[in-house]
């Protein structure tokens, strides 16, 4: 591969990365103004969907919340263990998984940037049908959700793949 080829790969994965984090920042901080501007109320409520501020202090979607400091501070360290992590196995990975642990990566480091500056990270979205609410969730959520989703369907066809690469 050429140096050019790398480099300009580089490139397009550090775009990806920061298109991400500014899209979640900007949706956070645009709610977080509009929350303090409608004093703590919804600032959007539909049939299906409510847009209301709230700041989970754990991991995803709200699990192994903490009042302790200390264990906050664990599960940050943690979190950041696992962000670098990441950006091992993107070094080592293949085109596909690259970009699905790419968005992992970015939506990942929104919500780091967010537990660091905040000391909780600010969900807002709010789908629901009739009584039944999901987890209250951010645009970085959806990002690594994503993620996560195309590296199960890459696990699941390249098994699908080898098995019948096997039966032949």
């Amino acid at each position: 591969m050429s140096l050019n080829k790398i480099f300009k790969n580089y490139y397009l994965e550090t775009i990806l990365i920061l298109i991400i984090f500014f899209l979640d920042r900007i949706s956070k901080l645009f709610v977080i103004r509009q929350d303090k501007l409608n004093f703590n109320s919804e600032i959007y409520s539909s049939k299906f969907l409510n847009i209301h501020l709230i700041w989970n202090e754990g991991i995803a979607f709200g699990l192994f919340s903490f009042n302790e400091g200390y264990l906050y501070n664990v599960l940050t360290f943690l979190i950041f263990l696992v962000i670098i992590f990441i950006i091992f196995m993107i070094r080592k990975s293949d085109p596909l998984r690259k970009y699905a642990l790419l968005l992992v990566l970015g939506g990942a480091l929104g919500n780091f940037f967010d537990r660091l500056i905040y000391k909780a990270v600010p969900d807002f979205i709010d789908f629901y049908v009739g009584n039944f609410h999901w987890f209250i969730f951010n645009v970085s959520d959806i990002f690594i959700t994503i993620g996560i989703i195309l590296m199960i369907l890459i696990e699941i066809i390249n098994k699908s793949e080898t098995s019948n690469n096997e039966k032949i």
